[in-house]
Parts: C-alpha cells; structure tokens; sequence
C-alpha cells in the first residue's frame, strides 16, 4: 500500500468511538484521511492493453474428455474458443505482465504445456515470473495431449497447438502495443452457480462428483474493470470458482461451457468490450444443473454468472473515486452524509514464482498399467487408465515433485496462479488473511498437475483425492507457502 497517499488502519475510528473493521468494507479498502473515514475499491493504475483471438479448433479434432462418452472426435462448435490477453506495465516502464486466458481443458503433460508456453517466454524475452496462461477448464474442449495423436481425429491437434500458439503470439503482441494508462478496480460480489461437489453416496459408502445440497459453496465473485482515464470501460475480468462441468460424456460439439453465455452477457452490456474468465479455486465446486448434453442449461448457467457479474460491476464507484464521510445532518434523525472524492489508486506492481517441494504419492509401474490397459475393453476403465499413465510416465520415479507458484501484487490486488486444482478452502483461506486486497485465484496456470485436496478429504476418500498425485497435507503446505510469500511482498520484501 502506498503510505505516503494514504493512512492505512486496520481499524478506524468513528469520532462516536465506534470502531470500522477494514476487513469487512464492501469496497475492499478502509483508511482515514483528513480525520474523515473514507473509502475506495483495490485498484491499480498502470499501462493496460487487451488482445482477443479466436481459437475455435476443426470439427473432426479428438474430443473426447470423459470416460463416459461414446464418441471420439468433435461433431460441431456450441460456441467459439478464445485466447484473451491481459498486458501489464508499471507506469514507470518496468517490466511487463502478461496474463492469457484460454478456453481449453487441461495439459496432460508438462511437455504438453511447454510445447505452448516456451516459445511465448522466448519471443517475447519474459521471465517466467511474468507469464501466467492461464485454462479456464473447460471439459467440452478438444484433447491438448501431443500423446494422443494415433487416436481417430489426433491428426489435427499438433496442427492445432501450432495455430493456438501463432494466436497466442498474435494476442500478446496486440495487447502489449496497445497498453495505455488505465486503472484496474475490483468489486466482490456473489453468485449461487457454484456448488458443493462433493456428494456423499445415495447407493453406498464413501462420495462421488455431483451436487451436495447441505453443504455450503463458496459463491464469491471478483469483478475487475479496466477503465482508462476519461473513465470508458476497456475489458472486464472475472474470477469466480466453477468447474465448467455442464456438457458431460453426452455432448459432441466444442464449448466453453458456461464462460461462452457469460462473456457473452458481460461484453454486451459493456460496448463488446473484452471480458477475461479466471476460473478460482474450483477443486470441489461445480454447477448443480451439470453431465447433460443440454446446450441451453450451459447457457443459462452462464447467463447466471454472467447477470452477477454485471450486479457486481454496476455496485462499483465511478473511475478513480472514493466515498468520504462528509458531515451530519439533521433531519428527523442525525443523518451521515457521504460524498464521492477523488481516490488515487496504487501504482506498485510486483511479480514472484518460486517452487515448493511436495511428497507425491507413489505410483503403479507404467508397464503394468499398460497391460492392464491393453486387456481393457471398458470406455470408461480404459479412459482412467490413460490418464493414471501419463501422470506415472512424469512423476513415477520423483517421489516428491515441485509445485510452482506465481504470485502477482498489482496495487491493492493480490493474483495466485497454481499449476493445479485448488479447492475453494485455500482461497477463501487467502481472503480472509488478506481481507484489504482483492485476492484473485487461478487454478491451472502454467501447468496442470491435478488436484489438491485438503487434508481432511483424505479421510472422506473423494475421487480428487484417489487421483491426486499429492499425499495428504499438500494443500496446507501451499497455503502456508503463499501467506508466507505474500506477507513478504506486502511488507516490501520482495520486489519485481
């Protein structure tokens, strides 16, 4: 925070004594200026560009993303895929930040998503500290596995990666040439898509994937919005923790799922601006209406989404100011009048990676589990086979693996991107340590390296934990990790 603007307290005192918790103002940021209590939104002001490209893949390309599905290849687009782009730059020229959105599922093998993001580091001469690539997680995507070029449409996905990577290139070139100075302010809101995964079994013992109805759901709903400086709205972010689940094994057409419907509600009501989706913690959140191949219901999930963020961004102040306590009134009560003010927003950008050593489980031999794949002839079995096997053919032989972290402080905004599947724990976690800053969590940056469940899931034994490649404890370990490297950076520690 930049003290030298503004007296930040993390209480605040009325002149009748009653004490503010900056902790729970709705605008994120409570401070005492001029012996009046006032206060903003977390923002950042900086150079911002956006860049979209379409990244819409063939009909015919290999699709098949559930053990469940009948089909291999794709049979038509519900919706186009996107790359969007989100450029950085301090004011002062530093180093650019580049984060990238794209509408894909997830990487099979560090190769894989290497294979993507490699050439991005090198061309444009990016640190790895300032690059975030963020897979909005789609699960009506196409296969981004290199591995599976012998089955019926993996022809088309080398050729595929290739023409995602020029796109991916393209966007980031377009977003960096245009940044302009522009500020970037959040607003929290909410919104009930989400729900508990984590079902116990109507028919038996332990749990399986749907929808728990007694179980509380993290709803919170980060919006951003990038406005330049006569105040115009340039692009949206949203963050909010949902697996795009609602297409199931049925589905045969390429989607987004439900971020089409939503970016599609959001750009709409904001002059077909660019609206980034930033799927949080979502390990074990996911629609209740979901596994269907009913294209309406992935709409009108996305519709949901997308009507809450638009509460959430009509809920914000204007560009750039702030509500002051101004004086009392008397009427027939003493009435407290506020009134708009200026509000400087923090300029400070800084940007972290750094790795933390994980004990992983130990794993079959990769022999054993291809003959076992080779007598298969069970879909589903089968499906689940391959997939234990490129997680064993990359860390069979580590007995402990490292989890790269990314952490982004861009004035009163903390960004955590995970090559992983958080759970919404550890955000909700990150909020309340850090109740001042806008605290956005991205699950499946630069890598995906499955999930991350809790300690106590262990114990209900729920399917991200018997596919975890983490043994239990791992996700307390992160999360301490990131407190820890986070009170660094905000303490002036740790520099870009």
């Amino acid at each position: 925070m930049n003290d030298s603007l503004f007296d930040i307290v993390a209480n605040v005192k009325y002149p009748g004594g009653e004490f503010f918790s900056q902790g729970n103002c709705r605008l994120g940021v409570a401070m005492r200026r001029h012996k009046h209590l006032e206060v903003r939104h977390p923002a950042f002001e900086g150079r911002i560009g956006v860049a979209r490209r379409d990244i819409t893949p063939p009909v015919g390309i290999y699709a098949r993303m559930w053990g469940n599905a009948q089909h291999d290849v794709a049979e038509g687009i519900h919706r186009p895929l996107t790359a969007t782009v989100l450029a950085v730059q301090p004011l002062d020229a530093g180093r650019p930040l580049v984060l990238a959105s794209l509408d894909l599922g997830w990487w099979r093998s560090p190769k894989d998503e290497r294979f993507l993001r490699a050439p991005v580091l090198q061309a444009f001469s990016l640190e790895p500290a300032q690059l975030m690539i963020h897979l909005v997680h789609t699960h009506a995507g196409p296969s981004t596995s290199l591995q599976d070029a012998h089955k019926p449409g993996g022809e088309k996905i080398r050729p595929y990666l290739l023409a995602v990577r020029k796109a991916l290139l393209d966007a980031i070139c377009e977003a960096l040439a245009s940044a302009d100075r522009a500020t970037l302010t959040w607003n929290t809101g909410r919104c009930p898509l989400a729900c508990h995964r984590d079902q116990p079994n109507p028919d038996g013992p332990g749990t399986v994937v749907g929808y728990d109805p007694m179980a509380e759901a993290d709803d919170a709903l980060l919006v951003g919005r990038v406005t330049d400086s006569s105040g115009a709205i340039r692009a949206t972010l949203v963050n909010y923790a949902c697996h795009p689940t609602t297409l199931g094994g049925a589905n045969r057409l390429i989607s987004p799922d439900y971020v089409g419907a939503m970016r599609e509600v959001v750009e709409q009501a904001t002059h077909d601006r660019p609206c980034l989706f930033l799927n949080g913690a979502a390990g074990d959140l996911a629609p209740r209406q979901q596994y269907t191949d009913r294209l309406d219901v992935a709409d009108q999930n996305g519709r949901q989404l997308g009507h809450a963020a638009l509460a959430a961004l009509a809920d914000m102040l204007p560009h750039q100011q702030g509500l002051s306590f101004q004086h009392v009134e008397e009427s027939g009560a003493k009435l407290g009048c506020w009134g708009l003010v200026a509000a400087v927003p923090n300029r400070i950008a800084n940007a972290q990676c750094y790795d933390i050593p994980l004990p992983s489980r130990k794993f079959e031999r990769v022999d054993d589990l291809k003959q076992q794949l080779a007598h298969c002839d069970d879909r589903a079995l089968a499906e689940r086979l391959e997939r234990k096997i490129q997680l064993s053919q990359a860390y069979q032989d580590a007995g402990s693996t490292t989890l790269s972290i990314w952490c982004w402080s861009l004035g009163d905004a903390l960004w955590i991107g995970l090559p992983a599947e958080a759970h919404s724990p550890l955000q909700q976690e990150l909020r309340r340590r850090f109740a001042d800053q806008a605290v956005i969590v991205m699950n499946l940056v630069n890598g995906s390296q499955g999930y991350l469940p809790p300690q106590g899931d262990y114990q209900k034994k729920t399917y991200q934990c018997s596919v975890s490649l983490f043994q239990p404890g791992a996700h307390e370990t992160v999360l301490q990790a990131c407190i820890e490297r986070i009170e660094q950076i905000l303490q002036g520690g740790e520099k870009a």
